[in-house]
């Protein structure tokens, strides 16, 4: 009696009854299921190859299965089993990206590698605090969507010293960079808008790096301008206060002074000897010096301005030999100035050669 044989539905051969595969109620040989099929992996049932589904992911799925225990994050669009989905905010999310977009405000510690932004040699690198409108994760996002821009032009971290708030630190940046192309305007706004306070706290502080590449060829060329901008700091120590917005208690206890010596070089002796970063001039950084005197701020123009005070201090302290720099008054350190942000923070903080004129309310 001959054997019973069908027709595969693939290849049309013809094929013995009990030597056969079925893909939903087609037969297909064993070649043409070894070439032309394969099983999903989710529920086992044999499909052509052209039907299968999630291979741009890896996966190897029937259309039932796809639609009914797979979902696409909507953050990065990867491919992700039902049961491994992380829900936040009506959404659907990876484990990556969850932890990613609800961990969006960084522990203190947190210092990733720096990208440097701009052309020349200065780079500045900015801590700004900001206080009163919650350690909000939302809020932490539109921030960073404003600054970032398709690039990582800053993040956000915790800081124990603010109560209800988070520090935004920039990567390191040229002053032109910071001026011209990084959207300060529209994130202090946005921050003024969420119900964040800086000038208005008795928290918050805006903090400057500086790159000590920028100071000098080597480290000897670099300790003596740090030498000379340590000198500059302690012998306009009274102006650079009231620069500064802060009270002598507020920087007794996070920027302060390391006390006035006759010459540069005693001051860095000094400096060097003590230990701790709470000071006006930080030096416990390997590749920056930083500028820690400043009130936080959320007005634009203070924030310009104290970017290219801190310019401004380098540059002179690079410039003068130190007899010179000794010899240099406030005054004439002023008349040097250019900057029309700066002058008309000088102005207003009645620092610009007498020069008087109304000023906002800082923020």
């Amino acid at each position: 009696m001959e054997e019973e044989r069908i027709t595969c539905a693939c290849c049309g051969e013809s094929i013995l009854n009990d030597y056969y595969s079925c893909v939903g109620d087609d037969p297909v040989c064993s070649e043409c299921e070894e070439n032309e099929c394969s099983t999903c992996e989710c529920c086992g049932d044999l499909i052509y190859n052209s039907d299968v589904y999630g291979q741009d992911y890896d996966h190897c799925l029937c259309e039932s299965c796809i639609h009914e225990y797979y979902v696409h994050c909507d953050e990065c669009d990867d491919l992700i089993h039902r049961d491994d989905v992380y829900e936040y905010d009506d959404s659907y999310y990876c484990s990556q990206c969850y932890h990613e977009k609800t961990h969006v405000i960084r522990q203190y510690s947190y210092k990733p590698e720096p990208i440097f932004y701009g052309k020349g040699k200065r780079f500045l690198g900015v801590e700004l605090e900001i206080d009163r409108g919650g350690k909000d994760s939302d809020n932490a996002w539109e921030i960073l969507d404003i600054a970032n821009d398709n690039k990582k032009h800053i993040y956000i971290k915790s800081d124990s010293s603010i109560d209800d708030g988070m520090e935004i630190v920039t990567h390191p940046m040229t002053l032109e960079y910071h001026l011209n192309s990084l959207n300060w305007e529209e994130i202090l706004r946005a921050a003024v808008r969420m119900g964040y306070r800086s000038h208005q706290t008795s928290t918050c502080g805006l903090h400057v790096h500086v790159s000590r590449d920028s100071l000098g060829e080597d480290e000897t060329e670099q300790d003596e301008t740090i030498s000379r901008i340590l000198y500059f700091v302690e012998h306009h120590w009274l102006e650079l206060v009231k620069f500064s917005r802060r009270t002598e208690n507020s920087l007794n206890r996070w920027a302060a002074r390391f006390g006035y010596e006759p010459t540069p070089k005693a001051i860095l002796d000094k400096a060097k000897s003590y230990y701790g970063r709470y000071y006006a001039i930080n030096l416990c950084n390997r590749h920056t010096i930083e500028f820690r005197l400043f009130r936080g701020t959320l007005k634009l123009n203070t924030l310009y301005a104290t970017l290219q005070l801190v310019d401004k201090i380098c540059e002179t302290a690079m410039a003068l030999d130190d007899d010179d720099l000794q010899a240099l008054s406030w005054s004439e350190f002023v008349s040097r100035i250019t900057e029309p942000q700066l002058i008309q923070y000088l102005k207003e903080r009645r620092l610009y050669i007498n020069e008087e004129i109304n000023d906002e309310e800082d923020i």
